[in-house]
């Protein structure tokens, strides 16, 4: 069984950066792509992005490109996702989720594995 596990989620200041963790265990020989999925009060989930961990193709919505990144550590099954010049738009609940299928996706429903979610708060 696949377990998904986010942490680094926490409060940040308009302008400023954070860096989610998430580690993925279990048995993942048909797990490739590795997401990050948010969901902001009244809003509904969306994908910031996504790593293939068969050749590390990225994927970010338009909207975050240049100020989000994700990276990925196969030694300790870690995917990263860095976060930089954070504003109160990106307050939300942080999910952690991995797909059976090696490419990413843009849709939620396209993620099989999800962990907990972690908040990050963005605010003065």
């Amino acid at each position: 069984q696949v377990q998904v596990v986010e942490s680094g989620g926490g409060l940040a200041q308009p302008g400023g950066s954070l860096r989610l963790s998430c580690v993925v265990s279990g048995a993942l020989q048909e797990d490739r792509a590795i997401g990050w999925i948010r969901q902001a009060p009244g809003k509904e989930r969306e994908v910031v992005s996504c790593i293939s961990i068969d050749d590390g193709e990225e994927y970010y919505p338009r909207s975050m490109k240049g100020r989000f990144t994700i990276s990925r550590d196969d030694s300790k099954r870690m995917v990263y996702l860095q976060m930089n010049s954070l504003n109160p738009e990106d307050t939300a609940v942080y999910y952690c989720a991995a797909r059976r299928w090696l490419i990413c996706s843009s849709w939620v429903s396209g993620y099989d594995y999800w962990g907990p979610g972690t908040q990050v708060t963005v605010s003065a």
